[in-house]
């Protein structure tokens, strides 16, 4: 229902924690995370740290690129840094959620190709992303041997297989590319992209940690 609600705004791009809350719909992990506008509403109870603040809005996608986030902030430090985040973005609301422990970070996607459709993509995640282009597509929607063999595709395959004994869960890898190809395929008429970039990739689960989605 949330894409139904953004697109009934007359919107074409939401929110990180609008995102989020889509993947929790579709049974796809991702962080807990408040969203306030003030320090006095944040829950610290709830929260376990060091964490992250984000400046949360439909209209900044890019936020590390204008400042827009802070890792590793411990109790001490929360209320500075809020306030700084604050003043620099007045207007926005901030998402603040619990920092992520990872193995390795991977990314995975949507996009509306217009000679293929909505295709899904895989590959190495994280700030490198658009540097080393290492990524796989499928069209939506995908079978579970389409996502295994998108794992095997990428340069990056050796890490996901035990180099170097790095443990990862290659099956929630799989899980995910195929909770996003369903989500992809209820939607395929409305997404245009979405990125869940990072992804956390642990021993034991994967979990999206940043996501942008735009749609048609």
């Amino acid at each position: 229902m949330i894409i139904e609600s953004v697109l009934k705004e007359g919107r074409k791009s939401l929110a990180e924690n609008e995102v989020k809350l889509l993947m929790r719909e579709s049974g796809i992990p991702t962080t807990d995370f408040q969203v306030v506008r003030r320090y006095e509403d944040v829950d610290q109870k709830k929260l376990k740290f060091p964490v992250v603040l984000k400046v949360c809005s439909p209209t900044i996608l890019h936020k590390t690129d204008v400042g827009g986030v802070v890792l590793d902030i411990n109790k001490d430090q929360l209320e500075a840094e809020f306030k700084k985040m604050r003043d620099k973005f007045p207007k926005e609301e901030i998402l603040v959620e619990s920092h992520q422990d990872r193995r390795v970070e991977v990314i995975v996607g949507l996009i509306n190709d217009p000679t293929f459709g909505l295709t899904i993509m895989f590959g190495l995640g994280g700030i490198y992303t658009e540097v080393y282009k290492d990524v796989t597509f499928r069209i939506v929607p995908i079978k579970k041997e389409d996502a295994d063999e998108m794992l095997k595709e990428i340069k990056a395959a050796p890490i996901l297989e035990g180099f170097r004994k790095i443990k990862v869960d290659r099956d929630a890898i799989i899980t995910t590319l195929m909770k996003v190809s369903a989500l992809g395929e209820k939607y395929a008429d409305k997404i245009d992209q979405m990125d869940l970039n990072p992804v956390f990739v642990k021993e034991k689960g994967a979990v999206v940690v940043d996501a942008k989605l735009l749609l048609k």
